[in-house]
């Protein structure tokens, strides 16, 4: 949170980082691209995107965005947050019993939570270099 006091003491110009400001569109972000996830695998087959990657690759990307965004948006929570969109991976593979023109796969599920493991351990590294880079430089401006 940035206060008076943050700028009065400072010997030089202040670093104006306000963790909120950024947390919001992340929070947004993330939501979106859970939602998006939901949208593509739910959907009939049609509606699917095409690309020219593989689509394991696209499965395990998508994850891992999802899980990086959930993972920077809620730096505190970042073990539920992985442990959550990995069982939201199992959970929305078997959510395509519901549609008839698609067919749930063990082996996509699981390309999708491994997704989702790598995205947040990247998310979890950024954190905390992130967080590690700014408690320096509050140090140095003390």
């Amino acid at each position: 949170m940035l206060t008076y006091e943050r700028f009065v003491h400072c010997k030089r110009a202040p670093v104006i980082y306000d963790r909120d400001m950024t947390r919001t569109p992340l929070i947004f972000l993330a939501w979106l691209a859970l939602a998006a996830i939901v949208f593509v695998t739910i959907s009939p087959i049609g509606l699917r995107p095409r690309d020219v990657a593989p689509v394991d690759f696209d499965r395990a990307a998508a994850f891992a965005l999802t899980a990086f965004l959930f993972v920077i948006a809620y730096p505190r929570h970042w073990m539920i947050c992985a442990v959550l969109i990995v069982f939201s991976a199992f959970g929305i593979e078997a959510l395509q019993y519901l549609s008839p023109s698609r067919h749930a796969h063990l082996h996509d599920a699981l390309v999708k939570s491994a997704g989702a493991v790598v995205g947040s351990l990247i998310g979890w590294v950024s954190n905390t270099v992130i967080s590690s880079f700014f408690s320096r430089t509050r140090s140095y401006q003390a």
